[in-house]
């Protein structure tokens, strides 16, 4: 890999991460498209790139990231699923890692997401804010975001999903998403960094190092857009993405 395909992936990572589309996915086809193989290295790329935007996240909910003990609280008691799952089924997740996988999942979630806001209607009654979020409805998003193991399903948007499933209004389902996801993919590339640490060249430095930074910028942009835009409109466009996007790499490239 050189620098510009660094490059190329850590702008698909920062777009994609926090969006409910699926990042791992899109870097998985981007890879397929460019012509890269799925190696050990590679896939750990992909992992670690993804910090890259967690970052982006701690930047820009700083202060209560830093200040809100009780939400870290929460935030620790949804990881427990996935944390629990990812160890336990580590090898099984990384072989699922294929092209294939994702269409069919982009699919799948793009009809649950279509699904789910036919009926979904905000109420007052509704968690506006993530400080209101219990610890039952936190470890209920865990769970949802477990699911996402499997490329494709895209990680913020089975969370989000969970969210308004259980009462979240779309901003505070959003938001905790974006949130959740600090523990989560800081604790999945320390893991992957340590088990494939001597698999990695001066080369390959380089290119981490440059997805890295790619992917926090453009994620940080994503990260302030995607929040105006559940103001005014649902996740219909971007189940509808999904679906499109699935079908044709199932039509055309596959």
């Amino acid at each position: 890999m050189n620098l510009f395909d660094a490059t190329v992936l850590g702008i698909v990572e920062g777009v994609t991460e926090f969006l409910p589309v699926s990042s791992t996915g899109h870097l998985i086809l981007a890879s397929k498209l460019m012509g890269l193989p799925q190696t050990d290295v590679h896939k750990t790329f992909e992992v670690v790139i993804q910090l890259g935007s967690i970052l982006a996240v701690i930047f820009a909910f700083r202060e209560r990231i830093f200040k809100d003990f009780e939400l870290w609280k929460r935030l620790i008691v949804g990881f427990i699923p996935t944390a629990v799952l990812g160890l336990t089924l580590y090898k099984i997740i990384k072989s699922l890692f294929a092209p294939e996988t994702v269409a069919y999942m982009l699919i799948a979630g793009g009809i649950i997401f279509l699904v789910v806001e036919r009926f979904y209607k905000e109420k007052a009654h509704h968690v506006e804010d993530v400080g209101e979020i219990s610890y039952k409805q936190a470890f209920l998003i865990g769970l949802f975001q477990s699911l996402a193991m499997v490329p494709g399903t895209s990680r913020s948007g089975a969370t989000i999903i969970g969210g308004l499933l259980i009462g979240l209004k779309r901003k505070a389902s959003a938001e905790f998403s974006f949130l959740l996801a600090v523990p989560t993919m800081l604790a999945a590339t320390a893991y992957d960094i340590l088990k494939h640490r001597n698999e990695f060249s001066f080369d390959d430095m380089q290119g981490l190092i440059v997805g890295f930074v790619v992917a926090f910028l453009v994620a940080l942009a994503i990260v302030k857009w995607f929040l105006g835009f559940i103001k005014k409109h649902t996740f219909v466009p971007f189940g509808i993405y999904r679906i499109v996007v699935g079908i044709i790499f199932l039509v055309f490239v596959l």
